[in-house]
């Protein structure tokens, strides 16, 4: 690949960030000509012998030959995003944009082709799991963190194909009085055969990463849905990937699931996150105003630790709000979450919606959110995540232990 002993190439592989957004509000025509017009600006921010090729989409590869050292390639990518970041002209309308850029270095003049576009792309993978807009050079353990992800993937697949590890447990909602039990929240468990408890998010981000999300909340949901409709529970609530949402059939599914099972709508509630709103897409918004209609309630979950917005709560409507327990936990030890937690309370009852605060650990805390009006609690004061037969007994509709030990011993 180059010419000289010592000479090495670098390859920049770019991809346009949120490209799909031009194309869905503007038209397939604008998205065409913002593509030529990022050709054109490439083309000209590198030199006379370096090559730059359109992959396809809003995919480019450049290829910088006698590259001496790995900041050259940096210096080149900076000055791309720089060069991209100026406005385009798509007819009437003007449009900033921003790319992402993974670099890989040839180690030498026989460096192979297909290894180094492997690398690059996976550099650019990173490069946008790390914000956007930047550019990301690949390193080794990228290689190595890349096969460990493909292992938990391909062991999660066959986890849900009817293999062993998968299961829920579910943690009860109470009321002030401590002891009614007002629901409960379903929580995904994977006791790895190798590894032991993997941490939920661990594998659910992995399972987001590799196209797997819907699938994995497909199975949860109809596992929930199977549980609750045997018991006496008022309702169990479900947490809804934001990925999930932007699934054009997935109220659809929502309803056959429902169907299924033969759970009523009202005893479904699917907790969902700021960033849901902020995507703010025509996809979203149905799938939320259908579930909705058919009765299913709506939770926003964490709220106050994204980017909270009261146009966006006008905008969807929602049917409760889930205080963070990063805000509970500091209740009687900062005076500022008080006020936070008090003004959140205050605004979920303006919103005429429910509230339930996460995360309650102490009395203490439990009788401030009590004095401020909050009516629904959650967290290890109560109880802890329980196996389904563990929650029936504590909820008194199964014969048992006592159900302290119960809740004591999970």
């Amino acid at each position: 690949m180059a010419s000289h002993e010592t000479a090495k190439v670098a390859l920049l592989y770019l991809d346009l960030d949120r490209f799909k957004h031009v194309n869905d509000t503007l038209g397939h025509p604008a998205g065409d000509e913002l593509v030529r017009q990022t050709a054109a600006r490439l083309q000209q921010a590198i030199r006379e012998v370096d090559t730059v090729a359109r992959l396809g989409g809003d995919e480019f590869a450049m290829i910088l030959i006698d590259v001496h050292d790995i900041r050259g390639a940096e210096d080149v990518s900076e000055g791309l995003l720089q060069k991209l970041q100026e406005p385009f002209k798509l007819a009437d309308d003007q449009v900033f944009v921003s790319a992402s850029i993974g670099i890989a270095l040839s180690t030498g003049p026989d460096a192979d082709a297909d290894d180094l576009l492997r690398k690059a792309d996976i550099a650019l993978y990173e490069a946008k799991k790390n914000g956007r807009g930047r550019y990301q050079v690949f390193a080794g353990d990228m290689d190595d963190l890349l096969l460990r992800k493909r292992k938990v993937e391909s062991e999660l697949r066959h986890a849900l194909n009817g293999g062993t590890g998968i299961k829920l447990a579910y943690q009860p909602i109470f009321a002030a009085d401590g002891s009614t039990i007002l629901g409960a929240e379903a929580l995904i468990r994977w006791g790895h055969e190798v590894h032991g408890g993997l941490p939920p998010a661990q594998f659910i981000a992995i399972a987001e990463e590799r196209g797997m999300i819907g699938q994995l909340g497909k199975w949860v949901l109809h596992e929930a849905c199977c549980f609750a409709v045997g018991t006496e529970l008022p309702w169990v609530a479900v947490n809804v990937s934001p990925l999930q949402l932007r699934d054009a059939g997935f109220a659809e599914q929502v309803a056959a699931i429902l169907a299924e099972t033969g759970l009523a709508p009202g005893r479904l509630q699917l907790e969902i996150t700021e960033s849901v709103l902020l995507d703010n897409n025509d996809t979203t918004r149905a799938a939320l105003a259908a579930l909705r209609q058919s009765g299913i309630a709506i939770v926003l979950d964490d709220f106050g630790t994204g980017y909270s917005s009261l146009n966006y709560l006008r905008r969807h409507a929602i049917d409760k709000l889930k205080i963070d327990r990063s805000f509970v936990n500091l209740l009687g030890r900062d005076e500022s979450s008080v006020a936070i937690v008090r003004a959140l309370v205050d605004l979920a009852d303006a919103l005429n919606v429910g509230v339930t605060a996460e995360g309650v650990e102490t009395e203490e805390q439990k009788a401030l959110l009590v004095a401020m009006g909050c009516r629904q609690f959650q967290g290890h004061l109560l109880s802890l995540p329980l196996e389904p037969a563990q929650l029936l007994r504590l909820a008194g509709l199964l014969p048992g232990r006592d159900s302290t030990q119960a809740a004591a011993s999970a």
